[in-house]
């Protein structure tokens, strides 16, 4: 009968070992979730053009009372056409949603919201992406929950979802809400 190498063991045990680490990593709670360091802090400043008719987003918006999001996004971006109807749900329940077109054009980005319709209380344009890198954009979408003191509470990198919106953003607006939003 022939000897097992001990060489032949080990394939096997390092699938098994990487097995495991992908399940337990996908186990997190929200797995798309990306860390900001300006959680708990000032929101960083608005740097915005007029987009529309709409009232131009400022940074003294973000520092009336009550919760708001502020939603970075785009035409050209698939998965800002996805959360869109999410954002239309929550304005009309009253949530104030400041909106930043990021890197576009604003005859495309007028064109995305004349075709899907438009959430946003005030817009802006960031057409050279410089508030996008004061926020610490990763892409878009990305949405940030502020508190009624202009304080991030968190932000969501990525379509804001049914499951983001019940497992990330509301609690997050819950939060923003007792902190004096």
């Amino acid at each position: 009968m022939a000897r097992m190498s001990p060489l032949m063991v080990v394939p096997p045990v390092l699938f098994a070992g990487l097995a495991a680490l992908f399940f337990f990593g996908m186990q997190r709670d929200n797995p798309d979730a990306l860390p900001t360091a300006l959680a708990g802090k000032p929101a960083p400043v608005v740097q915005v053009t007029q987009l529309g008719d709409k009232p131009v987003f400022t940074a003294e918006m973000l520092q009336d009372p009550g919760v708001k999001l502020v939603n970075f996004w785009a035409s050209w971006c698939a998965p800002c056409r996805v959360e869109h109807p999410i954002l239309e749900a929550l304005a009309a329940e009253g949530v104030v949603i400041h909106g930043v077109n990021y890197k576009d054009t604003d005859a495309k980005g007028l064109g995305f919201l004349a075709e899907l319709g438009d959430p946003y209380s005030s817009i802006g344009a960031d057409g050279s992406g410089r508030m996008g890198l004061e926020w610490g954009l990763y892409g878009v979408p990305e949405t940030f929950v502020i508190d009624g003191n202009g304080r991030i509470v968190t932000r969501f990198a990525g379509p804001v979802t049914e499951r983001a919106l019940e497992s990330t953003i509301r609690p997050a607006m819950e939060k923003a809400a007792q902190s004096g939003g």
